[in-house]
């Protein structure tokens, strides 16, 4: 039987899909985090077929909890839910590692199929979301004045990620192992590309790209 992984940080929800996937019968559920690192930390300790995983998430996003996992576990697969439909999001999840993105507006039916497609090593994308992936792929890049996730490099997103969090710059770089003028010349870095020269400008952009929750 596939064994599976629960990432979310809100319990209704989590709790609702452990009781889809329980009746369902066809699965059973080792591991449950509401967060990145515990994710993360969770997912190596038991190894699961497949993490269904959140990506706006405390401590570090899904998409980064994403590439750890893969790059930990290449044989674990992992399949974002999420309630974000931003193409460069998903890009962004599906570079990282991730073999499918599956809206929380979902039915009950599309998450089963969407789970059992991944175990069985296929990508699924929900249908509303799939032409706009399609059509961002084919894209050589977004249109000027439009920064998205995916202009950012895998650091400059976890130091968004974190200050989008409240955390200063000396508690990003205790997080990070990092020093305070690498975080600052991170900080810096992003600014530039969202076009913003204040936090409260940062923290709307990570909103927006749903590397946080409101």
């Amino acid at each position: 039987m596939p064994t599976l992984a629960l990432v979310d940080d809100h319990r209704l929800f989590r709790a609702a899909v452990r009781r889809l996937l329980a009746a369902d019968g066809r699965f059973e559920i080792v591991a449950e985090a509401d967060d990145g690192p515990g994710a993360v930390a969770r997912v190596l300790e038991t190894r699961p077929d497949l993490v269904l995983m959140d990506v706006g998430l405390p401590g570090s996003s899904g998409i980064e909890a994403t590439r750890q996992i893969r790059e930990a576990l290449p044989a674990c697969k992992v399949l974002i839910l999420s309630g974000y439909d931003r193409p460069s999001l998903v890009q962004s999840a599906l570079t990282e590692g991730a073999s499918g993105y599956v809206m929380k507006t979902a039915t009950a039916e599309e998450l089963l199929i969407a789970v059992r497609a991944v175990l069985d090593g296929k990508c699924f994308l929900s249908p509303e979301i799939a032409q706009h992936v399609v059509e961002r792929f084919a894209e050589s890049g977004g249109p000027a004045g439009s920064p998205t996730l995916a202009s950012l490099s895998r650091r400059e997103r976890e130091v968004l990620q974190l200050v989008a969090e409240g955390l200063s710059s000396k508690e990003i770089a205790d997080r990070l192992s990092i020093s305070n003028r690498t975080v600052e010349t991170h900080r810096a870095a992003i600014m530039a590309k969202v076009g913003s020269r204040k936090t409260a400008g940062l923290v709307r952009f990570a909103i927006r790209e749903g590397l946080v929750d409101a």
